[in-house]
């Protein structure tokens, strides 16, 4: 099994929504911030939000037991045009946060 890196790209934040849905003065995911760096097989990483990690495991569980490999693209390569990368967000509909996961050569 191989380990997936997981960068946080950014957290964003949708202002119209947070202005009808929100509480007042709503952050920014108080929880990662953007640049951090994670590395995962099966586990959530310490320090990793628990809702977002519900949100990606299946991409991270899939390169960790060899999706990328061999230049395999996710979904036949409609999606993403690099092997062993898939760029995915938390479920946080209001102020979500965009990953990037990488397929590593790294043993778990």
């Amino acid at each position: 099994m191989k380990k997936c890196r997981i960068s946080v790209l950014k957290r964003t934040f949708d202002k119209e929504l947070a202005k009808e849905y929100g509480v007042e003065n709503l952050p920014l995911c108080p929880l990662l911030n953007d640049g951090e760096v994670f590395y995962a097989d099966f586990a959530c990483p310490e320090g990793f939000c628990n809702e977002a990690w519900k949100a990606i495991y299946q991409y991270v569980f899939a390169f960790a037991h060899g999706m990328g490999e061999n230049g395999q693209l996710f979904y036949n390569g409609d999606w993403i045009r690099k092997p062993g990368v898939a760029i995915c967000a938390c479920n946080d509909g209001i102020r979500p946060v965009i990953f990037k996961l990488e397929r590593t050569d790294q043993q778990s």
